[in-house]
């Protein structure tokens, strides 16, 4: 699909062109989200409506659209809004700042730890055969969401044992905790670690992601300060979907030449060359 926010940064570049179809189309609100994030919650202030649109439409997005945003996200919860006569403010509300701070954690702390592995599996038995299809559809989202991979039968593990809590939070405001089960262990004699990484996460999926993100921010380069925000903003709204897709492995389970280390350390650079310019531009809007 053709984007339009994402279409603009990859115009800055003839050699990124071709890749203009292969990032999804992100929503205003969510374009909305990645400003408030990377501008807004670190200053700490206020900020014009008008800033907000301006911002928005240079990623594409209309007037509109822009207002809308504005107002789902307020009813939300996420940001408030203050007059100025005709003119308004708008501020992170606590919601908002602790969803956009754990957020930013997240995104910036994502593909930098490269651990290695201590051959232990974390396996989380959910029942989930006598559960209902709406039940299952949400552990299943969940727990993905948590980096677990699934097995037949309703197992899911884990290379990492320290997701345990995590997966009792998620099964407990589930209501499922009194109906799963979780055990700790090594492999045994029969098969392969890599036998379960294949089947029960889709890692040549997630690698094609990556490639994408490469193959599209790899050729970028701004020649001004509003393009800068542009390719930084997008830059950034891009790498926030990995943390979610990508389950985030031990090294010694990831494919040889394992693509998201690549992707990581373009996102790193990328995000602090144009750190600088898209702060001007910011400061000036």
């Amino acid at each position: 699909m053709a984007t339009t926010g994402s279409a603009q940064v990859l115009e800055l570049s003839s050699a990124a062109a071709g890749r203009r179809r292969e990032l999804r189309q992100p929503s205003a609100r969510s374009l909305l989200l990645t400003v408030l994030g990377e501008y807004v919650l670190p200053g700490g202030e206020p900020v014009w409506t008008a800033t907000l649109v301006r911002v928005l439409g240079l990623l594409g997005v209309a007037e509109k659209a822009a207002r809308q945003a504005l107002a789902r996200t307020a009813a939300e919860g996420w940001i408030t809004s203050r007059r100025h006569g005709r003119l308004a403010q708008w501020e992170l509300t606590d919601a908002g700042r602790r969803l956009l701070t754990e957020g930013a954690h997240r995104i910036y702390t994502f593909g930098q730890d490269g651990r290695a592995w201590d051959g232990r599996w974390l396996v989380v038995l959910t029942g989930a055969p006598e559960t209902g299809r709406d039940d299952r559809h949400r552990i299943r989202t969940q727990l993905t969401w948590a980096g677990f991979g699934a097995l037949p039968g309703g197992v899911w593990v884990s290379p990492d044992p320290r997701r345990e809590q995590e997966a009792s939070r998620i099964l407990d405001g589930l209501g499922l905790a009194g109906k799963a089960m979780s055990f700790i262990a090594s492999y045994g004699a029969i098969g392969r670690p890599a036998d379960v990484v294949a089947q029960a996460w889709d890692l040549r999926a997630v690698e094609a992601r990556y490639e994408q993100f490469i193959g599209a921010f790899l050729p970028v380069e701004p020649a001004d300060d509003a393009q800068t925000l542009t390719a930084q903003t997008l830059l950034v709204h891009e790498w926030r979907r990995f943390p979610f897709l990508d389950p985030r492995l031990p090294r010694d389970l990831l494919p040889a030449g394992w693509l998201g280390a690549a992707a990581a350390k373009l996102f790193a650079a990328r995000h602090a060359r144009w750190r600088e310019g898209a702060a001007r531009c910011w400061a000036q809007l």
